[in-house]
């Protein structure tokens, strides 16, 4: 019998041992990082509404406890059941029952009411019906996205299952090694923006921290054939972490699967969701540009399959010595910092992702409190000496200034955006520009897949600001639905409309004009001297919208990069750039992030920024703050203990 075996009875007989000699135990499996607790009796479970709590304290496991099927009561029966013990106002628009696990899954536009306090409601379900409730929330805004992944995962569930339970066993697999030390092998975003990835890696245990591509250079990605890699074979790694969906970070998670990896990758669920939609989309801009894709869309589907959502502040086992925890990283939504703590204390690392330390419109600024921190990975997209944005509210003033003064001329204001963050920054910036009378009302365009990615935030709004997910809950006064805003299905006849109508403001992507609908927005505005083109996000070096913001003023026709038209065109259009939207935190707010981290940490690797921004900001730490500091290239490896 497998150690994973012995344990798995030793844990039986401990529950057993606990439980009230009422409640029977019929099996105990691992499923991913949970222990699937199995009972003939979930009703009288529900009943003690701590016992799931004590025994996950106890047995320091997270804990889920299922229903045998042949105790649950008649779906049809149940759903009557459920509706009655669910508040009205919970607006509870599907229930789906699955037999093979005991759980419900209820779909609502409220999931608070159906949880109810401290999850009263929840526990009330179970105790009528014995079925063990999964509650989601109903998007405000339709997603196809959100739609297809969950209708996706329900077809698997029977496949995914039998993945959640080989990962289980992986996880709690017995220990090897007795050596003790950790490193930290650098991949790419070194002395660069874009193509992060990093290896974690344990005399047990080896962790792929994101996998991007670099805009703007579509043959520049991460160094995944070294030995400490996938050289030794992709199922060698034992888990993939992605922070957040941004493509210079999650672009190439679904190539490690065409590789033959089969593991976890740990995320947020709108990380999991805007991975999706951001590489099909990635794929398809791909094919237009006429460039061979680097997987197909059937990867995307197994990385979106292999996905293990975890929620901000869950203390997760993801191999026999190395816990993982995320942290609101105030980046874009489900945006994370990383935290894993390896062994038994003996070593903690932080991956900070991209961060925006301060609050925004959006989202809460980013954690900085950690149990512990040893070594900090943090990013330095504004960490140059001379990187300091304005604040928000001079932004916001600079940017209504340049609307207000093309509208005046009777021009267009085109902004590229990128589809996740900025682009519903600019939304929520302009709507209440609008009804304030700061701006004149004019409509508002969305092109490429800034409506979808919008649809997405609404179905998450427990990952927004405060004040915001109040008013996403009230469906007048949700600001994403503001009439003024037009969804463009990415028609030309659609996109030549705009531009010969009256003055108007055009979001979209892509964000550094590396192609997309962007382009085709150049070629139908550029020429024009009453459009103004706004950069409000970062333009990496080798993107056309870096060339642009610098004075290029000859753009290549068919895509970026030039190929598929020999032609170009020239601009005519102004060009401005409206600082401090960025979701990156500039250089005194990656300065504050460090200044106020608790605790502070006794090493830093300064990555992800160009090469004089990570060597300035690594400089800067090191004398300021009496630590010590890495401005590291690709390929290095940094050995702690």
């Amino acid at each position: 019998m497998s150690t994973v075996e012995n344990q798995l009875d030793e844990l039986k007989a401990e529950i057993v041992s606990e439980v009230p000699d009422d409640i029977s135990i019929s099996d105990v499996q691992y499923e991913g990082p949970e222990l699937v607790v199995y009972t003939r009796d979930p009703k009288k479970f529900a009943q003690n509404g701590d016992l799931i709590r004590q025994l996950a304290s106890q047995l320091r496991k997270r804990i889920t406890v299922r229903p045998d099927p042949d105790v649950l009561s008649v779906p049809d029966k149940a759903r009557e059941q459920i509706m009655d013990v669910t508040p009205e106002e919970a607006g509870i628009t599907d229930l789906d029952f699955h037999a093979d696990t005991g759980e419900v899954v209820i779909e609502a536009e409220k999931p608070g009411m159906v949880i109810g306090r401290h999850g009263s409601t929840l526990r009330e379900i179970t105790q009528k019906v014995g079925w063990t409730p999964e509650v989601v929330r109903t998007p405000p805004i339709e997603s196809s996205t959100v739609s297809n992944v969950r209708n996706f995962l329900k077809q698997e569930r029977d496949e995914r299952r039998d993945i959640l339970e080989r990962i289980g066993r992986q996880i709690h697999r017995e220990e090897m090694s007795d050596d003790e030390w950790v490193r930290i092998t650098t991949l790419g975003c070194c002395r660069e923006v874009g193509r992060a990835a990093f290896i974690v890696s344990t005399p047990e245990t080896r962790v792929l921290v994101d996998c991007g591509d670099k805009p703007g250079a579509e043959d520049e990605v991460p160094y995944l054939q070294v030995p400490e890699a996938l050289g030794s074979g992709a199922n060698s790694l034992d888990a993939v972490v992605l922070t957040h969906a941004h493509l210079d970070h999650s672009a190439l998670i679904p190539l490690l699967f065409k590789y033959g990896y089969d593991g976890p990758i740990y995320c947020t669920e709108p990380t999991r969701d805007l991975m999706g939609l951001l590489t099909l989309d990635y794929l398809d801009v791909a094919a237009k540009e006429g460039r061979a894709p680097p997987y197909e869309s059937e990867m995307v589907r197994e990385a979106i399959k292999h996905c293990i959502p975890l929620e901000y502040g869950d203390v997760t086992d993801i191999s026999p010595d190395i816990k993982l925890t995320l942290h609101n990283a105030g980046h874009i939504l489900g945006s994370s910092i990383a935290h894993f703590h390896v062994g038994d204390g003996l070593y903690n690392v932080a991956f900070s992702g991209d961060i925006h330390y301060e609050d925004t419109r959006l989202f809460n600024g980013a954690v900085n409190e950690f149990p512990r921190v040893e070594t900090l990975v943090l990013e330095s997209t504004y960490g140059g000496r001379n990187d300091y944005q304005t604040d928000q509210e001079d932004s916001e003033r600079k940017l209504k200034k340049v609307i207000n003064e093309t509208y005046d001329d009777g021009g267009k204001i085109l902004i590229p955006a990128f589809a996740v963050g900025r682009s519903q920054e600019m939304m929520l910036v302009i709507e209440e520009a609008m009804r304030s009378g700061d701006i004149p009302e004019m409509p508002v365009h969305l092109d490429g897949m800034i409506w979808e990615a919008t649809a997405i935030h609404t179905t998450y709004p427990e990952y927004l600001r405060d004040d915001l997910r109040d008013r996403i809950f009230h469906e007048d006064e949700n600001p994403f639905l503001a009439d003024q805003f037009n969804h463009i299905d990415g028609g030309e006849e659609e996109r030549q409309e705009v531009a010969d109508g009256g003055p108007a403001i055009v979001l979209s992507t892509s964000g550094m004009v590396t192609g997309g609908p962007i382009m085709s927005w150049l070629e139908h505005l550029g020429p024009d001297p009453d459009t103004t083109l706004t950069f409000v996000g970062y333009q990496a070096q080798g993107t056309l919208g870096r060339s642009i913001q610098r004075g290029q003023d000859k753009v290549p026709l068919g895509n970026s990069r030039g190929r598929g038209r020999s032609d170009s065109l020239t601009l005519n259009c102004n060009v401005e750039t409206v600082d401090g939207f960025s979701g990156h935190a500039d250089r005194q707010g990656l300065e504050n992030f460090v200044k106020t981290m608790n605790p502070r940490p006794e090493k830093v690797l300064c990555v992800h920024g160009d090469e004089s921004s990570t060597q300035d900001l690594s400089s800067a730490l090191y004398h300021e703050f009496n630590m010590r500091t890495f401005a590291p290239k690709n390929l290095e490896t940094f050995r702690f203990l």
